[in-house]
């Protein structure tokens, strides 16, 4: 008895020791995986449907019915072993099976000239081999399938009846006779398409694992003819199911749990006020013109000849607000008054001259006559001397967007190819330190109130959710119980403009929970709780903003503008400044090709910057970079017509005081 407690003991503190090494290391939960096989073996099984056309009639030669037989039909086994190579989501493979094949069947029934009914079968067989490629084409579960069919002769029986004349029903029936097909081809060469789908058996967590794959096939008559006389020929639909196996390797699956992913929510104070921005607001030396036109569209600002002593591009400036957050109608409101910009300035600069290159696809003179319609608006209109304006035309411009090869989104680049640049080597038009004929035009400058700058955004980091999930989601509950999702997401940090999340709520205490889905299909979850404000201006903060804008898919800046962030916009970052750089894509392209170039647009302009704070001995800025891609939450405009897809194609720089 005294064993035995002593046993109850041991055995007592062994379990709670287990349980508490259990409870006090939860940092990985390991599972053994496998995966999915490359190679399967199985068998395949399943029924022939043939159908006999043509005819055929001498049997062999001791045999010779007094009629010829035509159509027939008949179901034959279908059985052989298979092979199979597929690596998993591909979309190419290879199959192999050599097995049973038989083609037997029934000839129709014919009357012979006695009135008596005839009947032939047959029990034709093969040994059939069939190499197919095998192709997925969504890489799924169905995939076709065709190849080569090899077939060697087997069985060659038939069996031939004559029935009596129903007129004479005492006759004695003639014996059924027996034998094999004489001039039968030995080995037939023909074709093989078909379908099938893979149902999987066992789950990844099972090293062999099986699949069910029902399967059809159709044999066409070439080739098929059993014969070498006559023209008997058989067409044939297999209809069957296949049962395969196959091993995988073993792989380690981590789950994701509480210590892998660090999850964590900022919300920045945003304390309420003013904030203002002094935008440098680039032209662009565009103007755009619809498909199938060459008038000015009428998007674009005209204005009538009474109304240009009024005109004042100051004043078209102090009109537009600033909404980085979101896109910006105003702003390309200054815009479409290019053409009025353009007129005003020339009239103030008498000695200035312009060419306008139409460029259209439908050639040099459709490109001219959209280069004159311009000219004649700012000769009628501004009563500018004609022979300060040179027009001419051109299938493409000197910077297409549509390149030789190209095959996605061409109606999106042919629109920004259509277009009339206007050129000068005038100064007084141009962007400082920039000449030649593609320099932009000089840049409006206005103050405007500004709207949640990158700075107030909620930012969330989910360091170490790229090794531990495919992807993840947000969900957001507001203090009245309302939700919101956001995403899903890749990336290990992401931020979000605070009005996505708030709406017009002032400030409140939010749940914030996210829902990560592992690599092997399970899902985790993980929540805190932020005091989140929402955004409003500082009166005694103003910042500067500039724009530098990219021509199609480059991500090095042009090189005229080198000059211009060195001297004029790095100088202007105040003593110990934040420098806010984000680059922005149009929606032409790859999702994820559009993310990286715009990361890597913000990044060139912040190391010229960089270079020539450096070169000052200055180590007092401090830079943020953001790449939002094509992002039409965080793009600065919409991407509906040409100009905005390429005002779109931009790094902005926000350069903003130190706090005080």
């Amino acid at each position: 008895m005294a064993w035995t407690s002593n046993n109850l003991t041991l055995r007592s503190l062994l379990l709670l020791t287990l349980l508490l090494l259990c409870i006090q290391n939860p940092v990985q939960a390991q599972e053994i995986k496998y995966t999915k096989p490359s190679w399967f073996f199985g068998v395949a099984g399943g029924a022939n449907f043939n159908f006999y056309r043509g005819s055929t009639h001498q049997l062999n030669s001791s045999l010779t019915p007094p009629v010829t037989f035509h159509d027939g039909d008949g179901v034959g086994l279908y059985l052989a072993p298979l092979i199979e190579f597929h690596k998993p989501d591909t979309r190419w493979g290879f199959m192999f099976q050599a097995g049973y094949d038989s083609r037997k069947g029934s000839f129709d029934q014919v009357i012979s000239p006695c009135d008596c009914p005839a009947d032939l079968s047959t029990d034709l067989s093969y040994v059939t081999v069939e190499p197919s490629v095998r192709f997925a084409p969504f890489k799924s579960n169905f995939y076709l399938y065709g190849g080569p069919r090899l077939a060697f002769n087997m069985d060659k029986s038939f069996k031939y009846s004559l029935g009596i004349n129903p007129a004479y029903p005492n006759q004695e029936p003639t014996p059924s006779v027996e034998g094999d097909f004489d001039a039968i081809d030995q080995t037939l060469i023909s074709m093989q398409i078909g379908a099938g789908y893979d149902i999987p058996l066992s789950s990844q967590s099972h090293k062999i694992q099986f699949v069910l794959s029902p399967f059809v096939a159709f044999h066409p008559y070439f080739g098929q003819n059993p014969r070498s006389v006559e023209t008997w020929n058989l067409t044939t639909v297999r209809a069957g199911v296949a049962l395969k196996f196959g091993q995988g390797s073993e792989i380690v699956v981590t789950e994701a749990v509480e210590l892998q992913v660090q999850f964590s929510v900022y919300a920045p104070k945003n304390i309420p006020g003013e904030r203002s921005v002094r935008e440098t607001f680039p032209l662009r030396n565009y103007v755009f013109y619809d498909l199938g036109s060459n008038q000015i569209p009428s998007r674009y600002k005209l204005l009538q000849k009474d109304q240009v002593k009024d005109f004042n591009e100051d004043q078209i400036a102090a009109t537009a607000v600033v909404n980085p957050s979101g896109r910006s109608a105003r702003q390309m409101t200054v815009y479409y008054n290019v053409i009025n910009i353009l007129g005003d300035r020339m009239v103030k600069n008498p000695s200035t001259s312009i060419t306008l290159v139409g460029s259209s696809e439908k050639g040099s003179e459709d490109g001219a006559l959209m280069a004159e319609s311009i000219k004649t608006h700012l000769v009628n209109v501004f009563e500018i001397n004609a022979a300060r304006i040179t027009t001419k035309g051109q299938l493409k411009p000197n910077i297409p967007s549509e390149q030789p090869g190209g095959t996605k989104e061409l109606e999106l680049l042919r629109e920004g190819d259509r277009r009339v640049s206007i050129e000068s080597n005038s100064p007084e038009l141009l962007m400082e330190f920039q000449s030649g004929p593609d320099a932009p035009l000089r840049p409006l400058e206005f103050t405007a109130v500004q709207e949640a700058p990158i700075d107030s955004y909620v930012t969330v980091d989910a360091t170490g959710s790229g090794e531990a999930y495919s992807s993840w989601s947000l969900e957001t509950t507001d203090p009245a119980g309302q939700m919101k999702t956001f995403g899903p997401y890749t990336q290990e940090q992401v931020s979000i403009p605070g009005k996505n999340i708030m709406g017009t709520r002032a400030e409140g205490d939010y749940k914030v929970k996210m829902i990560g889905q592992t690599k092997s299909g399970k899902i985790a979850v993980k929540e805190t709780t932020a005091h989140m404000v929402l955004w409003t201006p500082s009166k005694t903060d103003e910042g500067l903003r500039y724009s530098i804008i990219f021509e199609f898919n480059k991500s090095k800046a042009i090189a005229m503008y080198d000059k211009y962030l060195t001297e004029v916009v790095t100088p202007k970052i105040p003593q110990d400044g934040v420098v806010i750089i984000h680059g922005h894509t149009d929606i032409i392209g790859e999702e994820s090709y559009n993310l990286n170039l715009s990361l890597d647009r913000a990044n060139e302009v912040k190391n010229i910057m960089e270079k020539a704070l450096s070169q000052a001995g200055r180590k007092d800025v401090k830079f943020e970079v953001h790449g939002f891609g094509e992002d039409e939450s965080a793009s600065p405009f919409e991407n509906k017509f040409p100009e905005e897809r390429f005002y779109n194609r931009t790094v902005i720089i926000d350069i903003i005081p130190a706090a005080k």
